[in-house]
Parts: structure tokens; C-alpha cells; sequence
């Protein structure tokens, strides 16, 4: 009996215990708050979730989330990253990685750690050394064109969701459309559209999550680095100049 109880102990430690983290990036107002909502009130019954979330200055994110219930406020956290949103998830990773683990050890054991970016434009990516998978969020209000413009966003994610079908007969969008370009943007990789207020839309993104789970605990899933993010331009305060944000040879430069 001891020698069992001693085997089975080991094994039970042996096996991998650290959650999967799936980072959930998008411009801003595409709805990845309310995506991750949608996606623990789905899962919350089958896996212990907990959530990061990013922004520059605010915790607004977070309290949201805990407003609408959707998990135990206390496994809900934010961080506020005080530069440009992609620095803390592609550029130092740091305060992020922190946060993440910091979760999981005092909710161990974790299934899953969703972590939101900060509103970003269509160049977000996450570092592979602080998510598994990651997911990118537009939505039919921002135009039915954004798909098809591509950038490392929309075509290095592992999945692709467009948010908000419900509105496109508002905004004049052609879901069937956008969704086709998406996939061509993407050569081929998933693309899902999204509606929270349709359920049988968020099943579907749940399950795509249920699967992920189940490779990544299986050790199938091996998390890809999706490059280095485009150079892209930022507006100064005044709206009348900027700079121009370069990831060349993974080091940010700016130029103004």
C-alpha cells in the first residue's frame, strides 16, 4: 500500500501543472473584454480560468469583468503597463509574466490564463515566452475591409475571431465577405465570427478553446513565435506629429 500511495504521489506531481495561457489581442473597441466574458461564463463549469488584463493607465478592463461576474473577482487582475500596449507583450514581457504566475500560484491548480492586451493596432503579437496561443479580435464596426489588410496580427494568431456580426446589417458589412478575406489574409488559418448574442457563435469559440486545452495538456501544442511586429506609427499628444516604431532584429527604435 505504501509503495502505491508513493507511486501514485509521484506521478500525480509529475504531471504538468502550469495553466495555458491564450493572449487575446485587437484594436481598441473590438470587444476583446467582452470576448473573454462570453468565453468564462462558457467555460467557467469545466475549467478554473483566471485573467490578466492591460492598459496603460487604468484598470478599467478588470473591473468590468468582475462587474459582470463572470469569475471570482480575486481571479481577475490588471496590470498597467504605462507604455505603448504591445511593450508588455511582445517587447519585456516581464510585468506580464510576473502577473501570470503570480495567478497561477496562488489559484494553483489553473486550467487557463486569459491575457488581454491593450487596445493595439493590427501589429500586435504576443511573445511565445509569455502565452501558449493567442488570439486576435476585430470587429465588423471597424469596416468590413480590416480582414483583408492583413498585418501580424490578423495573419500570425492561431485564431482570428470577428466580433460583433450581430452588427453588420447596421454598418453595412458583408459577414460571409469579411469572414472569406480573413481566411485569405490568413492563408487558410481559423477564422471564427462572433456574436454574444449569439450563443451557438460562442459555443463554437469555446470549443476551439476546449481543443486547444486538450493539446496543450497533452503536450501537442507547441507555441509559435509569429515575428516581429511591423513598424507602425504613434500620434503625439497633440494630434500633430509622432513617431514611427520599428521592431527591426527584435529591438524597438524610434524615429521621429
Amino acid at each position: 500500500m505504501t509503495t502505491t500511495d508513493a507511486t501514485t504521489s509521484t506521478t500525480t506531481s509529475a504531471q504538468p501543472r502550469r495553466a495555458l495561457r491564450l493572449g487575446v489581442a485587437g484594436p481598441v473597441g473590438a470587444g476583446k473584454s467582452s470576448t473573454i466574458a462570453s468565453l468564462c461564463r462558457a467555460l467557467a463549469d469545466e475549467f478554473r480560468i483566471g485573467v490578466i488584463t492591460n492598459d496603460i493607465y487604468t484598470d478599467e478592463d478588470a473591473r468590468f469583468l468582475r462587474a459582470e461576474g463572470v469569475l471570482p473577482e480575486e481571479r481577475i487582475r490588471a496590470v498597467e503597463t504605462g507604455a505603448c500596449p504591445h511593450t508588455a507583450i511582445r517587447d519585456d514581457v516581464t510585468m506580464n509574466l510576473l502577473a501570470v504566475e503570480d495567478l497561477e500560484r496562488d489559484f494553483d491548480p489553473l486550467d487557463i490564463v486569459l491575457v488581454e492586451s491593450g487596445g493595439d493596432n493590427l501589429t500586435a503579437t504576443f511573445s511565445p515566452s509569455l502565452v501558449d496561443a493567442q488570439l486576435f479580435v476585430l470587429d465588423v464596426a471597424g469596416g468590413g475591409d480590416v480582414a483583408r489588410k492583413g498585418g501580424p496580427g490578423i495573419g500570425r494568431a492561431d485564431l482570428l475571431v470577428v466580433n460583433k456580426i450581430d452588427l453588420a446589417p447596421y454598418v453595412d458589412v458583408d459577414v460571409e465577405q469579411m469572414l472569406a478575406d480573413a481566411t485569405d489574409a490568413r492563408e487558410g488559418r481559423a477564422v471564427l465570427g462572433v456574436s454574444r448574442k449569439q450563443p451557438e457563435t460562442v459555443e463554437v469559440l469555446g470549443q476551439w478553446v476546449r481543443d486547444m486545452h486538450s493539446t496543450f495538456r497533452e503536450g501537442g501544442h507547441t507555441p509559435q513565435d509569429p515575428g516581429p511586429m511591423a513598424p507602425h506609427f504613434h500620434a503625439d499628444e497633440s494630434g500633430e506629429g509622432g513617431y514611427v516604431h520599428s521592431h527591426d532584429d527584435g529591438e524597438p527604435a524610434h524615429q521621429h
